[in-house]
């Protein structure tokens, strides 16, 4: 373990750096072929906390840093609060370091932090492994107000929960069983049975946590924090999950020479609504998003000086397999900014975003953005939820994310 100070900006930061040396670790002694499976149960879920568990991930030089945030007078104890800091972790290959062009920054979805693309419940490999494997440097995220960056702004960052075992059910691990949108009975991908009780679902239900109410201020915050994350490690692709892809798209407005790519799994910036699960949802369908994908300010053209200058149409019928959506009456404005950066969603055939994703395609696209949509279900990829890079295949999943990164990066006229 090697310990060093770091200084950025007015801060100064205290930076570990840990080699992950999987192969020190005391692991099961290799049993007979007839006893490996009772071996391997030793280590489902939250047992694989034992030491005689050999880790899934990939060895790797890890840091932690808190990027952007300032000073705020705190009078009640006589001194100064930092607002507003994201927190990272940097990964690094330990065999062979980074030989890839560009870094990929992952933003995890609402009621989760970072820890998510580490390693799956059942404790397989992770999707920051299979990147590592492939000579990427990988920044992981909390975002603000989440998880490791939790503020100390307790009024401008107030809490709600993030998510009931009840609704993970419903909307992630056996919509199957609520059956509330026909794609529902596809779903095949996710490990052990996804119900309370189960010892995978239990490790997965465990990780959520509560979020910001706040998302104007959560939003502004990631913009300016997220920025200088990627001034500090240079043009970056950046992978999301579910209302994770709020920050790519706030990101991409405000920077987007520093944005390689936008990689989105099951993007939930539905323009001007939330879906939650699906038609049977104890939440079911609010309005949200004034601004279409994000509740700040994002640039139009022509301008939009205010949300009510954004004129919308729904006429679509809406059924539990293909939900309305609301889009721009025509003409609609472009999105200048967002269009600077190639963009990608990817959705899984038997997740209810498969009922809703074209909401978020079809508005970019009708803003002028360049978007790839790559359903799952239609490249032999089948059974899989809202939480893909979790379950059974998300290897599979992830080398489809991978593959569009080359094509962009060997694209004609590219200069990546």
């Amino acid at each position: 373990m090697q310990l060093r100070l770091c200084h950025s900006g007015p801060f100064q930061l205290l930076t570990i750096t840990f080699l992950v040396a999987l192969e020190a670790f005391p692991t099961y002694a290799a049993p007979p072929t007839d006893q490996a499976a009772q071996a391997n149960a030793h280590c489902v879920g939250l047992k694989g906390v034992n030491p005689r568990c050999r880790p899934r991930e990939t060895a790797y030089h890890r840091e932690y840093f808190y990027i952007g945030g300032h000073y705020v007078p705190y009078p009640v104890l006589g001194g100064n609060l930092v607002y507003d800091q994201l927190y990272v972790e940097k990964l690094i290959p330990a065999a062979g370091g980074v030989k890839q062009p560009y870094p990929l920054v992952f933003f995890h979805g609402g009621g989760s932090a970072g820890n998510v693309w580490l390693q799956t419940p059942d404790n397989r490999k992770g999707w920051a492994s299979y990147f590592l494997d492939l000579g990427y440097a990988v920044y992981i995220v909390d975002q603000t107000s989440v998880g490791r960056a939790t503020q100390e702004d307790l009024p401008g960052y107030p809490l709600r929960i993030g998510s009931t075992a009840e609704i993970a059910q419903r909307g992630f691990t056996v919509p199957e069983l609520t059956n509330a949108y026909p794609q529902s009975q596809l779903h095949t991908q996710w490990p052990g049975k996804g119900i309370i009780g189960d010892p995978i679902f239990d490790a997965f239900i465990a990780q959520f946590i509560p979020l910001t109410s706040n998302l104007m201020r959560q939003e502004l915050s990631m913009r300016a924090s997220g920025c200088e994350l990627l001034s500090l490690i240079g043009p970056s692709y950046l992978i999301s999950h579910s209302i994770g892809a709020l920050h790519p798209i706030l990101l991409s407005d405000q920077c987007p020479e520093l944005v390689v790519g936008n990689i989105n799994l099951e993007p939930a910036t539905i323009p001007f609504q939330s879906y939650t699960g699906n038609a049977t949802s104890a939440v079911g369908r609010t309005p949200a998003r004034p601004w279409g994908l994000t509740n700040t300010r994002i640039t139009y053209n022509p301008p939009a000086n205010a949300p009510t200058d954004l004129k919308t149409v729904n006429n679509e019928i809406d059924t539990p397999g293909l939900r309305s959506c609301i889009y721009q009456a025509q003409p609609a404005r472009t999105l200048p900014q967002i269009a600077r950066v190639p963009y990608v969603a990817l959705t899984g055939e038997a997740s209810p975003h498969i009922t809703y994703d074209q909401c978020v395609v079809n508005y970019l696209r009708q803003a002028g953005v360049k978007v790839d949509w790559i359903k799952l279900g239609e490249i032999n990829i089948h059974g899989n939820g809202h939480f893909s890079f979790l379950e059974k295949n998300n290897l599979q999943v992830a080398a489809v994310v991978e593959k569009w990164i080359k094509k962009q990066e060997n694209a004609p006229g590219s200069n990546k």
